[in-house]
């Protein structure tokens, strides 16, 4: 009998949901590995004479290889599964890390820590664990999509004070090396041993069902209600309204997503806050936006996606309009604020991607269509964290930069009501239609 079957039988448990936490924690590693280069992007700053914008390119070169490799890691999960594409991955993830620590001009950086770090870090990213998931979770598919990307602000939270911490005592160099040792220690195992790719593996069913019960039952009939649709092709995808509209209210909102994520910091220390108190700040903000991730794909899957996305981003410009004030008025009272209201929107984006995506698109090319929106998604995070460092050089300010992020996030609330998902699923009595 294997792990999973051992754990299944001992506990008495749906598996997907040890899927959910091991996506948790991948994703904590994922996104907390990418938002800490704030805190070594301050370090490098000051150790080289290189420029913001220039500096703030190598997180777009991480970026771009994540544009580049997210359709292809989605397609070989399709047709290999995840644990064929994930260990290596893990491997060159760490591979990255460490060679960053010997870096002394701006191009090994771009080479060591964008393209090969960048590569490895694509395997354990969202696009990975959407896919996965999709294969457990109809029902409850927010909730379980909430869950596993509150790891992405659990993993702000703790790795991003670390990394400070670690700065601090060890410097920057060392500091790599913990991080590279880490992703062995922790993702090599946790996702060699127990993950797996659908409940089949398992003997078990989509949300857990047993003997005679079947998603008919569980979603009763009701007008209006169509079979999903499940023979997507590139071709129909991309021929498709809906495909776009889900690429355009990704993509704008993470442009507004990434100016914050890799200048938020630089700049709460421009006003003079101390280093690291500004590292705790993102941490909280990343601890706010986990437990608004869960709170996010549970309304959801209740209310809707488009509704719950638009109150998120509403949320997230009150927050921008925060830390526009710390500058204006001179005041850093407006941090809490900026935390408080950023961290809560900025947790309605994950989800919804996940979930919205699964909605609209799940079937036998999944990983590809959703690694698409990802490529999609790598170049918006590339173009905000160029953007606002090219800003910055240029005005010596990013008040521009923050009041662009607002209407960012303006027109993807646009884009996420024209792609549609209520029209795929009736939120009230829980059924699912085609688009």
């Amino acid at each position: 009998m294997n792990v999973a079957k051992r754990i299944i039988r001992f506990w008495d448990i749906y598996y997907g949901w040890i899927i959910v936490a091991i996506a948790l924690v991948s994703m904590g590693f994922w996104l907390g590995i990418r938002t800490s280069f704030s805190v070594f992007y301050v370090a490098l700053l000051e150790d080289f004479p290189w420029s913001r914008g220039d500096s703030a390119g190598v997180q777009s070169i991480a970026l771009i290889a994540y544009t580049v490799l997210a359709p292809l890691v989605g397609g070989l999960i399709d047709r290999y599964g995840p644990r064929r594409v994930i260990i290596p991955g893990i491997f060159v993830l760490a591979l990255g890390l460490c060679l960053s620590a010997t870096v002394e001009t701006l191009t090994q950086f771009y080479v060591f820590y964008g393209v090969v770090m960048g590569s490895g870090i694509t395997c354990i990213g969202i696009v990975t664990y959407s896919v996965i998931l999709s294969h457990w979770f109809e029902k409850k598919r927010g909730l379980a999509s909430g869950i596993a990307v509150s790891g992405m602000g659990l993993g702000t939270f703790v790795l991003v004070p670390v990394s400070q911490s670690f700065i601090s005592m060890w410097g920057w160099r060392v500091t790599f090396i913990l991080f590279g040792c880490l992703v062995l220690l922790i993702l090599l195992p946790l996702n060699g041993l127990f993950l797996r790719h659908k409940p089949a593996e398992v003997d078990q069913r989509v949300d857990g069902f047993r003997g005679e019960e079947s998603m008919d039952k569980t979603f009763p009939e009701v007008p209006g209600r169509i079979t999903p649709v499940s023979d997507w092709t590139i071709g129909k995808a991309l021929h498709s309204v809906t495909f776009w509209s889900l690429m355009a209210f990704c993509f704008f909102s993470i442009i507004g997503i990434y100016v914050i994520l890799v200048h938020n910091v630089r700049f709460l220390v421009d006003q003079g806050v101390d280093k690291m108190a500004a590292a705790l700040i993102f941490a909280v903000i990343g601890a706010i936006s986990s437990v608004f991730r869960i709170f996010w794909g549970w309304l959801s899957d209740r209310v809707g996606r488009e509704i719950t996305f638009t109150t998120g981003m509403i949320l997230a410009c009150i927050g921008v309009g925060f830390l526009m004030l710390i500058e204006w008025i001179g005041t850093k009272d407006f941090i809490y604020g900026f935390a408080l209201f950023f961290g809560a929107g900025w947790g309605a984006t994950a989800p919804m991607f996940m979930s919205t995506a699964a909605d609209l698109f799940k079937g036998k090319i999944f990983g590809l269509i959703y690694g698409l929106i990802e490529a999609g998604i790598g170049v918006a995070g590339a173009l905000g964290a160029w953007m606002a460092g090219f800003i910055f050089d240029k005005y010596q300010s990013y008040q521009w930069a923050f009041v662009l992020t607002i209407i960012f996030f303006v027109i993807s609330c646009f884009f996420m009501w024209l792609a549609a998902p209520r029209k795929t699923r009736l939120y009230g009595s829980q059924a699912f239609v085609s688009g």
